[in-house]
């Protein structure tokens, strides 16, 4: 088969799948809504592959992932919205129009260069859609096209980037240490209250939050890929304690001097 039979062939099985008579009654019944759960676990999955460096894993991931695009892009099809060649052609443009130094006149752009140049675009498209929202009467703002459905850190880092755009930021390390200093603080006086309770602590936890992932933009980290990493490092570490010890038999302390032998071992 060619290339482009492959993606005619998966297609037609997804419409097959949707046919409302000879169809997968799963399939047939599923939403934009009860799909996108998945969407967002199939690309976890393939970010996984890539940590894990296992290529033929990677493959099979895509493809799932490939398979959500698909699904919804049937779905909109049976709606009259759109199908998988407006996908692809509405992407196409896209990149060709966010790349100037490659399909333009742009000459001699360094990747820092693109990437402002890359930013500047999408604040272009931004500003137009707004203008668009306008024109009907909707009010906008800068922040309106941030995905509410990102993992919080990451929405977090987008949220404030896009207000570092118009001077709503920070520009050294060190007060963002100051202000991270005060919102524990004011998360271990809301500790230490005789009113506390889960609300409470919950947004004075995530002010914290929101400032280390604001640390993490400043310092060009992925709080992310950070955490990502963090939790191998710790799932490692744990398995290590396991193999070598009883756990239930250990105290804390005993416990903590094997943690710190599994530390050993993976240095």
């Amino acid at each position: 088969m060619t290339d482009t039979t492959q993606i005619l062939r998966i297609l037609d099985i997804m419409r097959d799948l949707r046919d409302p008579e000879t169809g997968c009654p799963w399939d047939i019944e599923q939403t934009f809504t009860s799909i996108a759960p998945y969407t967002i676990e199939e690309a976890y999955e393939v970010a996984d592959a890539i940590e894990n460096g296992d290529m033929a894993s990677l493959k099979d991931e895509l493809g799932d992932l490939l398979l959500q695009v698909i699904f919804h892009a049937q779905m909109a099809d049976e709606g009259g919205h759109f199908n998988f060649f407006d996908v692809a052609a509405a992407i196409s443009d896209k990149m060709k129009r966010r790349h100037p130094h490659v399909f333009g006149n742009l000459e001699g752009a360094s990747p820092n260069a693109v990437k402002s140049n890359w930013e500047d675009i999408k604040a272009r498209e931004r500003a137009e859609k707004s203008a668009n929202q306008a024109s009907e009467n909707e009010e906008t703002s800068l922040l309106d096209d941030v995905p509410a459905a990102l993992p919080g850190l990451s929405r977090a880092v987008k949220l404030q980037r896009r207000a570092a755009r118009v001077g709503f930021d920070w520009s050294q390390e060190a007060p963002i240490f100051a202000k991270l200093d005060e919102e524990i603080e004011e998360l271990r006086r809301e500790m230490r209250s005789q009113s506390a309770d889960k609300a409470r602590l919950e947004d004075e936890l995530g002010d914290v939050l929101f400032v280390i992932a604001n640390l993490a933009r400043h310092l060009g980290v992925d709080p992310e890929a950070a955490i990502r990493s963090t939790n191998s490092k710790f799932t490692s570490r744990f398995k290590w304690m396991e193999k070598n010890a009883d756990l239930d038999k250990l105290s804390l302390a005993e416990m903590e001097q094997q943690w710190e032998q599994a530390k050993s071992q993976s240095r």
